[in-house]
């Protein structure tokens, strides 16, 4: 699908205005490929890259992608200035849009790592990262965190660490509105029960109003985006966005283009392409298609289709084509005829 055939952006419209979260192991370049053809004026974001996998292995394998996916920013995790001043330039040279600091991921692999929320907590030591970081690139360097982590969750504590590293020139912070619990809770945990506290990202950017305040968290539809940008700048969708990839049309329409209506088929025969082509570079289709598998909820047939691809998609040799038998099982209700592989 070609996004020129969009309708008009509002040109007054931040940036960030709509973001599709980075989330590991799920938004790889074969994943925002799939998302640009359903949302075309969102910011996608890479999954979170560690500096070290970057410069001491291989950059092609973690940087690469399709011009299609931007707008796009790259996040890096590290707390080395150096390290990541060097994946900045790598970044820019790569043709990226955004470079962004992870300083709120709670994983255990991060924590070890001395990166992720627990950076929090050295807001001078992100200051210098973001320092080295602009010093290296024109790119926008943006820091995506939590509101607070484990005891330190009160509003002061977030007002410190922003108002430190925005003295360093971040200007953008896409703030997830749940704190982490580093002790007891596992990554999926620290997505779902800290509760979420909106009123404490409206009050950030009311106290920084020249800052962009980017809202994360817990967001399921337009209307929910629609009121979190009564007070910030832009919104991040996070599993909504993988689960019920569909949805992201909604978000699109709603905040962008109303007159914006893709049909899923046209979708899947552009991703039905796209793996042709990546499959010239041995990318197996199951790659791009279990990115896939949510497309098809809620419409008659669904279950087969994800079955379909499950099963069928599986394999090195696999052809593209199977996407459009897998299609061919579901019946669309906004489909005039029913659509055949011959399509």
């Amino acid at each position: 699908m070609s996004r020129h055939l969009t309708g008009p952006r509002d040109e007054g419209a931040s940036p960030w205005r709509l973001c599709v979260a980075p989330m590991m192991d799920w938004t790889d370049r074969h994943c925002r490929y799939f998302h640009r053809q359903l949302a075309p004026h969102a910011r996608l974001y890479t999954e979170m890259i560690a500096a070290g996998a970057v410069l001491h292995g291989d950059p092609v394998r973690h940087l690469a992608h399709d011009p299609a996916e931007r707008p796009l920013a790259v996040q890096f995790g590290g707390s080395d200035p150096a390290a990541l001043a060097r994946c900045a330039e790598l970044a820019e040279a790569w043709g990226y849009d955004e470079v962004d600091l992870n300083c709120g991921c709670p994983s255990p692999r991060v924590r070890e790592g001395a990166f992720g929320v627990v950076l929090m907590r050295e807001p001078a030591r992100v200051a210098a990262c973001v320092r080295a970081m602009r010093a290296a690139t024109s790119l926008p360097v943006t820091v995506k965190c939590r509101i607070g982590v484990d005891e330190d969750d009160d509003f002061a504590f977030l007002a410190r660490f922003v108002e430190r590293v925005a003295g360093a020139g971040c200007r953008v912070f896409l703030v997830h509105a749940r704190k982490a619990w580093l002790r007891g809770l596992s990554p999926k945990e620290n997505r779902e029960i800290p509760p979420l506290r909106p009123e404490r990202v409206y009050r950030l950017k009311e106290t920084f109003p020249e800052l962009t305040v980017v809202y994360n968290g817990g967001i399921t539809s337009p209307e929910e985006a629609r009121a979190h940008l009564a007070h910030l700048d832009g919104v991040m969708v996070g599993r909504t966005a993988y689960r019920e990839p569909w949805r992201l049309v909604a978000f699109e329409r709603a905040l962008f283009d109303p007159d914006f209506r893709p049909r899923r088929r046209t979708v899947v025969a552009a991703m039905a392409a796209y793996a042709a082509r990546v499959a010239a570079e041995g990318v197996p289709l199951y790659a791009v298609a279990r990115h896939m598998l949510g497309l098809a909820n809620g419409l008659p047939g669904a279950r087969r289709f994800r079955r379909l691809l499950s099963e069928g998609a599986r394999g090195r040799e696999v052809p593209p084509r199977v996407l459009l038998e897998a299609w061919a099982a579901v019946r669309d209700p906004e489909e005039a005829v029913p659509f055949t592989t011959s399509s």
